[in-house]
């Protein structure tokens, strides 16, 4: 904020975004006097009839002395000519900026006029409008959350950036620096080609001679894109004309794909207007969700989204909990890489698994869907991927991120993986340093955390690696790598840990081979589409375990849940609890065992859980910590030291929730000690991690009062529909503030 009130400003041109300018600093007290240089007679009226500025000036040599700041809004192509006469005026050390949607043109207008830039002229380019024009629509709040480009010259005066800086801001706007050319390039494509294309479109439609047809059954879609035909004609004649060399760019690029995909219509080629449809419908989403640095979630929600769980409530009945999310990246990974089409039914459409769909699409796969759980994957190859446009953004999925560092290794381009702000505190180093002795070349943040940049063209060598932690992740990297790998490729793993990929490739028709702790893969076979049916994900499948088990009077039958045993520590520890659990309906459904799983209520007591089920039940152990509190006596944990650079410190996380309820929980380097006892109401932090969000719900349960839960919304991530699926089961948890 400005803390002093300046002298003048001055606005020239008293249009709706001059005058919009002029009306929120001067409503804001930000200047003694504010005054208003335009035209047109009216203009200069109504601008102090309404309050837009103080006063109008018609002479412009006696409205800029004693400037502090001249703003200058008329359009562009009249920009040349005010400069050219502000040159001849004594401007003493007022700072000039101006509104120009093209900064190309205007820099060498002020260039040309003053024979060099001035060192206090900063352009600017606010992007605000209106469907109202004038002076008679300005609006001081116009600007408010809406981006405002400045666009700064090498040397402009730093306290003239400053100041302009601040006063936009002080508007309410989101500023951003940005060079001119990239500015000019980043406007002709997305603001000035759908211009011109709209006037285009609606030109061209209404030239032939059933115009009268086409415009009388056009449906909402073309009203919506052709709204912008209705702008100003002689604006956007000028914009135009004063960037034409990035349009010219933008436009000439557009037309090859244009050309291209006419000649995909023209020659019947489905798979291309496919691939350029399914990239095209989830664009939008995907570029919102990088440019909020967010992780795959709805972004109505507030980065605060509260769970509130009210105690009490017992389970029945029989629910399916989404498909397994280890499963669903899998599949999307290999059958991106098989060759055929691979469908897959069972999908988890949580936002993990979608952050692994969206990087193959970014990297040239077709995949149609996910549509109610069912994904076509039109596969390329092991050696048919494309280089992606831009950095591949996988949210919050650590999974995404180690699993494609070893498919990307060896692939003849360049790509760099980010991820949310939670993603990019994890440790990458577990699955980069083994790739560097593969022969890759990874690049990661400070402390091996990302982004990671993976250089391109590497020739792989196939090796022997001992893992020094139990980590399916590292194991599946390095696996996926072996793919490409010359000769062999072996991981031993120190205690067991998931073995979905394993199992997969072999579905894809890949050979592995697994004896003991060790699981080999070489280079030089292929992989062949094939159809997958994704079970019921036992992660997610966890907390009604808990639930229902802690829950008096419950009884609950939770079906086609994958039992891999792999998986299934979460059942072996609660069965040691005491826990009421049995296997129903036992089947393997595409390489994998799945059951129905019956739970009831029982009285559970505290053990020391055993060190080697701690990896397979690596990612339950937050909503088993609630088993224990829950549980008669004491629970210890040890050798997980994982669960502290999970999406949070899961130990220290959920310690600290539990105490806040009443429950005793000592964290340990690498475990947690809980004492059994009663639950109380309070609040809770979740800090961002979906499986923290969801235990505190089954916590209420079990509660003497209501469980407020902070920071929910990344709970779809892995299970989108937890709350409809915990109410129908009988779990009284619902999102604060909704019905």
């Amino acid at each position: 904020m400005v803390e002093r009130p300046l002298n003048r400003l001055v606005v020239i041109g008293l249009g709706l975004i001059g005058g919009s300018f002029a009306k929120g600093l001067r409503d804001k007290g930000l200047f003694r006097e504010v005054v208003g240089v335009d035209l047109d007679a009216e203009s200069r009226r109504l601008a102090v009839e309404l309050g837009v500025v103080d006063r109008c000036e018609t002479d412009l040599a006696a409205a800029c002395r004693g400037a502090d700041v001249i703003q200058l809004a008329v359009p562009i192509l009249a920009m040349e000519k005010l400069l050219g006469e502000l040159a001849r005026l004594d401007l003493g050390e007022a700072v000039l900026t101006d509104v120009g949607s093209a900064k190309g043109n205007v820099v060498r207008a002020a260039r040309e006029s003053f024979g060099g830039v001035p060192a206090r002229f900063v352009p600017g380019h606010p992007i605000a409008g209106s469907e109202r024009s004038g002076v008679e629509a300005a609006n001081g709040e116009l600007f408010r959350r809406h981006k405002v480009i400045l666009t700064p010259l090498e040397g402009n005066d730093p306290a003239a950036l400053a100041l302009i800086d601040r006063l936009w801001r002080a508007l309410g706007a989101d500023v951003e620096h940005m060079e001119v050319e990239h500015h000019d390039e980043v406007l002709a494509a997305t603001s000035h080609l759908p211009h011109l294309l709209a006037f285009a479109l609606v030109d061209s439609l209404a030239k032939r001679n059933e115009n009268l047809e086409i415009f009388r059954y056009a449906a909402g879609g073309f009203r919506d894109f052709t709204r912008i035909a209705g702008s100003d004609p002689v604006m956007w004649h000028d914009i135009f004309l004063a960037n034409r060399q990035a349009v010219l760019r933008t436009l000439d690029a557009f037309r090859d794909d244009l050309d291209a995909l006419r000649d995909a219509v023209d020659a019947g080629d489905g798979h291309k207007l496919l691939g350029v449809f399914t990239r095209a419908r989830f664009a939008r989403e995907h570029f919102s969700k990088i440019l909020a640095r967010r992780a795959y979630v709805d972004a109505m929600h507030s980065n605060d989204l509260i769970y509130l769980a009210n105690p009490g409530g017992s389970l029945s009945g029989r629910i399916r909990v989404p498909g397994d999310k280890s499963i669903s990246h899998r599949s999307i990974m290999l059958g991106s890489l098989a060759e055929g089409t691979t469908q897959v039914e069972g999908f988890l459409e949580g936002e993990d698994a979608l952050a692994t769909l969206q990087a193959f699409r970014d990297m040239g796969v077709v995949i149609e869907g996910p549509h109610h759980g069912k994904v076509t994957i039109h596969g390329v190859g092991l050696h048919g991927l494309k280089p992606p446009p831009g950095p591949l953004y996988l949210g919050n999925s650590g999974t995404s991120m180690r699993l494609l560092s070893g498919l990307l290794a060896a692939q003849p381009f360049d790509t760099v993986l980010t991820g949310d702000a939670s993603l990019s505190k994890r440790p990458m180093s577990r699955v980069a340093k083994p790739l560097r002795e593969m022969g890759a070349v990874i690049e990661t943040g400070p402390e091996g955390r990302p982004p990671l940049t993976i250089r391109g063209g590497q020739k792989l060598t196939g090796m022997h690696y001992d893992m020094p932690m139990a980590s399916a992740q590292v194991k599946s990297c390095l696996l996926l790598a072996g793919l490409y790998a010359a000769g062999e490729t072996s991981v031993t793993e120190p205690a067991p840990t998931r073995d979905h990929t394993e199992r997969m490739l072999r579905g894809f028709g890949y050979p592995v081979s697994v004896e003991g702790s060790t699981a080999r893969v070489e280079s030089g076979h292929k992989l062949v589409a094939t159809h997958i049916e994704v079970p019921a994900d036992i992660s997610s499948a966890a907390f009604f375990l808990v639930a229902a088990s802690i829950a008096e009077g419950s009884e609950l039958l939770l079906e086609h849940v994958g039992v891999n045993p792999t998986r299934t520590g979460v059942i072996d520890i609660l069965k040691l609890m005491g826990a009421d659990i049995t296997l129903e309906n036992e089947r393997e459904v595409g390489g994998e065992p799945v059951a129905d799983i019956r739970v009831r209520s029982a009285k559970l007591k505290g053990i020391d859980i055993p060190e080697d089920l701690v990896p397979l039940a690596i990612d339950e152990f937050p909503v088993l910590f609630v088993a224990a509190a829950c549980a008669e006596g004491r629970t210890v944990l040890r050798g997980a030291e994982e669960l502290r650079v999970k999406e949070s410190d899961r130990i220290q996380v959920m310690a600290d929730g539990l105490n806040a309820l009443g429950v005793k929980a000592e964290p340990t380097a690498d475990g947690i000690i809980i004492e059994g006892g009663p639950i109380g109401g309070g609040e809770v932090w979740s800090h961002g991690d979906h499986r923290i969000a969801m235990s505190f719900s089954v916590a209420a349960l079990r509660a003497t009062a209501p469980i407020r839960i902070h920071d929910c919304a990344n709970v779809a991530t892995s299970f989108p529909n937890f709350i409809g699926l915990a109410n129908q089961a009988g779990i009284r948890v619902s999102v604060e503030g909704e019905n």
